[in-house]
């Protein structure tokens, strides 16, 4: 399958799943606190490449995916590549560089549930809308528990998995995920055309 098609295919998942998010915010009235970048400076983040797919594409596209590999390469740290910090001393508030584009575990952490060992939905969250959402948070849990719809983790994995099997369940660090959806298209197009209209893409 070409990468174009592929890319299309991770999007039109991610439209889904925005949809289900809207409508499972709609009646728990929780959000992300504006600002906060908590989630995503936590350093042990695991995503496949397949998520980042369209990112790569994008960064392909407008002759920046040589650059920003080459930035990975050399990059220390185990924080998300493309996560933007307001300062190096307050890096837990920030926000993503390129939200469009993030990933299949980004647009799921907060408002995705995953099975416990008895098979009972829990919301996986993080502990700033749990303390500071608290009336909302128990609210949806026991919406959820009457059956209410919810994006489980699962589910949108299985549905990414089918679109590049291996892609999808290559799971490894959130920048090592980046770095080989980068190598994905650019080895694609290494031997081909570039797509009609772009032609100084890498």
């Amino acid at each position: 399958m070409s990468i174009e098609r592929r890319v299309r295919l991770v999007e039109e998942l991610y439209r889904n799943l925005d949809l289900e998010i809207i409508e499972f915010q709609k009646h728990t009235k929780l959000s992300c606190v504006a600002g906060c970048g908590k989630c995503c400076t936590t350093p042990d983040i695991d995503a496949s490449p397949l998520e980042f797919l369209p990112w790569a594409f994008h960064l392909f596209l407008n002759g920046e995916a040589e650059i920003v590999l080459n930035k990975l390469n050399l990059k220390q740290n185990s924080i998300c590549h493309i996560y933007s910090p307001l300062s190096l001393l307050e890096n837990t508030s920030g926000s993503c560089s390129d939200y469009q584009y993030r990933g299949l575990i980004c647009r799921l952490f907060g408002f995705g549930a995953s099975k416990d060992k008895y098979g009972a939905l829990r919301l996986a969250t993080c502990k700033v809308i749990k303390e500071g959402q608290k009336e909302n948070f128990e609210k949806s849990t026991e919406l959820i528990n009457k059956g209410l719809t919810v994006p489980i983790f699962t589910d949108y994995y299985m549905n990414l998995s089918q679109i590049d099997f291996k892609l999808g369940n290559t799971i490894v660090p959130v920048n090592k995920a980046l770095k080989l959806a980068i190598e994905e298209v650019l080895q694609y197009y290494a031997y081909r055309d570039f797509p009609e209209g772009f032609p100084n893409c890498a």
